[in-house]
């Protein structure tokens, strides 16, 4: 079967037009394409004998275009460009994922997991909207989000529990040398607490035992990651999900300084739109809880 197309030039040889009509020299065109200056001249010599036209002229130390070579170097341009938006689209796209968290737990939990789901869903292209506002599935574009809170959470979103939170009381080793872990709420007073917004010191300080009329010193911070730094910095004692700083405690960054935790009011959930049936959310999902249950297994 004869082609439509007729016989069309070289590709090595239109490739070595075109570059060297970009740089107007041969020397810097085989810079470019990896071969002899001698290789890149013989390509377009060849390519001026078989169309029987001069693309260039040849002087001391520049290359012009002729008028014929103008007019040519643009359409090849052109059918170059077409062929690399071909190839591209021809490639598999990644499948875009989004997920909504808060800021603490995007910092604390999420990101030093996610080289290993990266590892094996290397077709997937994750997106982390983290932020302390409620997102929208639709408006906001998220696939799946992990909420702080009771559900439900809406008609029409599938649930699933990620952990239930453990509040627990950590400090830098640095600050317990001499005694630890604390055993009263007087002992307690002489180190400075880390707030946060939940604010579970009072319940957890009742919890000690008896009332004391201590006066405690403390620093609040907006979100929970930044008085987890600050614990770790030795600036005091932070009370925060055991989970948000399991690898802090493995590693030896932090200690734990008051025995006990504290159940908090609400638990961690993942939510997404019931009506999606999407394996690479499926997969997400999977591997989340997956990563909880190996936490879970060092206990």
């Amino acid at each position: 079967m004869t082609s439509s197309l007729g016989k069309l030039p070289s590709l090595n040889a239109l490739k070595a037009f075109e570059v060297s009509a970009r740089h107007l020299n041969f020397r810097l065109a085989a810079e470019e394409l990896g071969v002899t200056q001698g290789a890149v001249a013989q390509h377009v010599r060849g390519l001026e004998a078989e169309l029987r036209v001069k693309l260039f002229e040849r002087m001391p130390r520049t290359l012009a275009l002729t008028g014929e070579g103008r007019s040519y170097i643009a359409d090849i341009r052109r059918a170059f460009e077409i062929i690399a938006r071909a190839t591209v689209e021809l490639k598999p796209q990644a499948v875009r994922l989004t997920i909504s968290t808060t800021p603490t737990f995007a910092s604390r939990w999420l990101i030093p997991r996610l080289p290993d789901f990266t590892a094996r869903h290397p077709g997937y292209d994750l997106h982390i909207l983290a932020t302390e506002r409620m997102s929208s599935f639709q408006a906001d574009g998220v696939d799946l989000a992990v909420r702080y809170g009771k559900p439900p959470f809406g008609t029409g979103l599938a649930t699933e529990l990620l952990f239930e939170q453990e509040i627990i009381a950590v400090g830098s080793p640095a600050l317990l040398t001499k005694r630890k872990p604390l055993r009263s709420a007087e002992e307690l007073a002489e180190h400075t607490l880390l707030h946060d917004a939940h604010n579970f010191w009072p319940e957890f300080i009742e919890r000690l035992g008896r009332p004391t009329d201590a006066t405690f010193k403390g620093i609040s911070f907006s979100q929970t990651s930044h008085a987890i730094e600050a614990a770790i910095a030795g600036q005091g004692i932070a009370l925060t999900n055991r989970e948000f700083v399991e690898r802090d405690l493995d590693e030896g960054r932090l200690v734990r300084v008051l025995d006990g935790s504290l159940p908090a009011p609400a638990n961690f959930y993942l939510v997404w739109q019931r009506y999606r049936k999407s394996p690479a959310i499926a997969a997400l999902v999977a591997w989340l809880i997956a990563e909880v249950g190996t936490t879970a297994s060092k206990d």
